[in-house]
This record gives structure tokens, sequence and C-alpha cells, in this order.
């Protein structure tokens, strides 16, 4: 279906976000409300006037714009760059088919993308952005499976609603939720921490037992209370710029990996339910407090984090399976070498007490990460990992993985500009130039610095 074909009402292109067969990946669902950007260059010729020439454009084919924005343009030396969010309604084709003609540069952003030729999926630009898919989540709050612990239990669905609810209505720069838990809550935890924290002096990799003690110093992990988000965030952006935003329920394994791009977790608040304190079937406070937060501390760990999360960005959709794969079998079930010994960094083992002791036992089959044969293998989510990938060091990690991310087919590169909190879409000599000039300046400094030494 081409663009000219897209469908004109919003019912009729809401789609939700579906687990796929095979795994925990999950495919992302369609955006009805601003499911169409447009980013273009007018072109020297048409620079005088060239944004109310193109917006005469979308007023001849009656396309309403939801949002524009202008920028000075890195690919045209003194001209400008408009991107525009289309509503939903109208020609749109028309407008895109009349827009490229007239335009020097030209890309479509949709998250629609697998109804239509030629267009990039849709990624965050800038880290306000991860408020556009907050929302698209796959289960919300009570909607429990049949055989959850939880199920039959009327006041922890309950809870469980009250956790969604305010991750539902959390937005980018508001403070994080605070959440009173309940003393039944507070107990489940404590029965996690006693028995967690048993094991992670003989299992757990240094970094991971590096951070724990500074975790309970400064951010109030103990067997009697359950941190809050705010304070773990604080915590992370001090280290390494990390930090944690609330989910109501399971995003699309684009959504997810984008927001590590920005180095942004998104993590829950709700806590297993009480009859199981050792098992939960989905992501918990307890797995990611206990088993994700303290490596997200570490700089090496969390450069390699961004790195997946950098070429998940509009990457085409059979790459996003195999980079959630490549998280799955690295930042949740990840075991490396360290001193000749095997340690576990994963954070679903680190939050399980059984598979912790069972990664490290000796039964499990052992791979040498590679991601691109990591990729491909299949996995169980609600059974103790038959295959575990060996990683000999977080640097060699990251490493390998920016090595294949340049094998993910996409029309240009990604950086993550720090200062401005935003992804830089590089794909013309005048952006690499202007990154060129500034790692040289970098590099003097650095120069410098050992000439002092």
């Amino acid at each position: 279906m081409g663009l000219s074909e897209l469908p004109h009402t919003p019912e009729e292109i809401i789609d939700d976000p579906m687990l796929m067969t095979g795994g925990n990946y999950i495919k992302e669902g369609l955006d009805s409300a601003k499911s169409i950007c447009l980013i273009f260059s007018p072109g020297e010729k048409d620079q005088v006037g060239g944004l109310a020439k193109c917006l005469k454009l979308f007023e001849k084919h009656s396309v309403n714009l939801m949002h524009i924005e202008s920028r000075s343009s890195q690919r045209f030396p003194s001209q400008y760059e408009f991107m525009v969010e289309c509503a939903p309604g109208g020609d749109i084709g028309g407008a895109v088919t009349n827009l490229r003609q007239s335009s020097a540069y030209f890309q479509i952003i949709s998250r629609n993308h697998k109804d239509n030729r030629d267009t990039v999926p849709w990624f965050p630009r800038r880290i306000r952005d991860l408020d556009k898919f907050a929302n698209q989540i796959l289960s919300y709050g009570a909607e429990l499976d049949a055989d959850h612990p939880g199920f039959t239990d009327p006041v922890y669905r309950a809870r469980r609603k009250y956790f969604a609810d305010i991750a539902y209505n959390y937005k980018h720069g508001e403070p994080l939720p605070h959440v009173d838990y309940t003393k039944e809550e507070t107990e489940t935890w404590g029965k996690v921490f006693r028995e967690l924290t048993k094991l992670y002096p003989t299992h757990a990799c240094r970094e991971h037992n590096h951070v724990f003690p500074l975790l309970i110093e400064n951010c109030g992990y103990r067997e009697d209370n359950i941190p809050q988000l705010e304070d773990v965030s604080n915590f992370l952006k001090d280290c390494t710029g990390f930090t944690l935003r609330p989910v109501a329920g399971l995003l699309s394994s684009r959504d997810f990996l984008a927001g590590l791009a920005f180095r942004v977790f998104h993590s829950t608040q709700y806590i297993r339910h009480a009859s199981c304190p050792l098992y939960t079937p989905e992501p918990d406070v307890c797995h990611e407090l206990l088993g994700h937060a303290p490596l997200f501390a570490d700089p090496a760990f969390a450069q390699f984090s961004q790195e997946i999360g950098l070429a998940s960005l509009g990457a085409p959709d059979d790459y996003i399976e195999k980079l959630a794969t490549c998280f799955w079998f690295t930042v949740e079930f990840g075991v490396c070498r360290q001193d000749g010994h095997l340690k576990a960094y994963g954070a679903g083992l680190l939050s399980s007490f059984g598979e912790l002791k069972y990664s490290l036992s000796g039964k499990p089959e052992l791979r040498p990460f590679e991601p691109a044969k990591t990729a491909e293998q299949k996995y169980p989510i609600t059974e103790y990992q038959p295959v575990y990938f060996v990683a000999e060091s977080f640097e060699d990690a990251k490493e390998k993985m920016i090595k294949y991310a340049h094998t993910i087919p996409r029309p240009f590169g990604v950086r993550y500009n720090p200062y401005t909190q935003s992804i830089e879409i590089l794909d013309s000599k005048p952006q690499i130039q202007t990154l060129v000039d500034n790692i040289n300046e970098e590099m003097q400094i650095l120069m410098d610095a050992l000439r002092k030494l």
C-alpha cells in the first residue's frame, strides 16, 4: 500500500503492539495520531519563500499539520530544513509526491512504515519524543494472564492498575512518581533482597558488586525499603547519564531500544505477587532495581547498552528483532569471564535466585558472544535459558555491537548529542566534516593533557 492509499481516519489504522512467537520480541503498533513526519530542504532555487510554497502544497492536498519545526540545514550551507508532522486525513500521498519533486533533500519517517515504501521507521529525535510512544504498550495494569500468580487477587490487580495509571500519565521533565509501598509489598521485596544478596559476592560480576554498596549508601537499598525510582535515577545520572522512566506496561522492542539511545531505561514500579516472591512472569521493580540499575552506573556497560539503542533507530523490522535478541542474551541474560571465572551481568540472572545459580552451574551450554550469531538464537521466556552467551568484557561486547550496527541497512548514520539530548542524523558530507572537526578539537585537549602529565 502506497502513501496515497493510507487510511484516512484514526479508527482505521489503530493497531496495538503484539508479542511475536519465538521469544519476547514485541512488534510495535501503529500510531494513528502522529504517524507521518516529513523532513525536507526546499533547495536553492526555492530558498526564498520556500516554506510558504510548501505550506500551499499541504493546503492544496487538504493535509493538516500538527507541528512545524525549522532549523539551519547542515546538508546545504545557508539554507534551511523543515520538519512537519502531518495529521491523519487528506491526500498525504499527493503532497509527498509534489514536495519530493521540489526538495533538495526529502525523508519520510513514519510509525506506519510497514505499508509504505521508501519510508524510514519512526524514531525519537529528542528526548521528549519518548512521550509519543510511552502509551503504546502491550498490556496495562490489571490485565493479567490467567496463569499469573495475582490473577485471582483483586487487591493485587487494583495495585497493578494504580502503578500503571501513574506511569501512563507521566511526561518527560516531571519528577518521577513517588510510590508508598504497602507492608506486604515491602516484605516481598525483603525476601528477594535477602536471597539475592547472599549470591552476589560469588555470582555477580565485579561491576555489579562495586556499585551495589553505593546504592545501599545513596539510594536506600535495604531489605525493609523499596527504593524510589527518583533516587536511583538521580544516582545513575550522576554516574553515567542514564535515567529511569516509569512505564505502564510492556513496550514494543523498537520503542524500548529507542529509549536506550538516549540513555533512558523504561522501568516498572510494581512488584511481583507475594505468593511467589522468587518468581515473576514479567519485569517488576525487583528485576529493574536489583538486576538492571547497578550496571547502568558502570560507564562501559552504559555505553554498550546505548550502542544497542542507537543501532535500533530507523532499523528495519527484522533487524529490530535481531537487536532485541542481542539485548536478551546480554543485558538480560548475559554472562562474562572475569579472572578466569564466569560471572553474571544480565538483569534476568541478577534478579532471579534460581537462574543465577543455574547459569553458572556448568549445566547450560555456553557460547562466545558474536552479535551476528547471537541474533539468530531462539530462546524460551518461561524457563531457564538452555544457552548463554559469554562476553570477554563490556568493552569487547561494545566494539562488536558497533561493528554489527554497521551491517544494518539504513540510509544514514546516527549520533547522540548529550548537550541537547537529541539524535543527529548523519547523511551528508558537511555534517560529517563538522563532526571530524569537533573530534580534532577533543584530540588537541587530550594531547595537551598528556603533555602535562
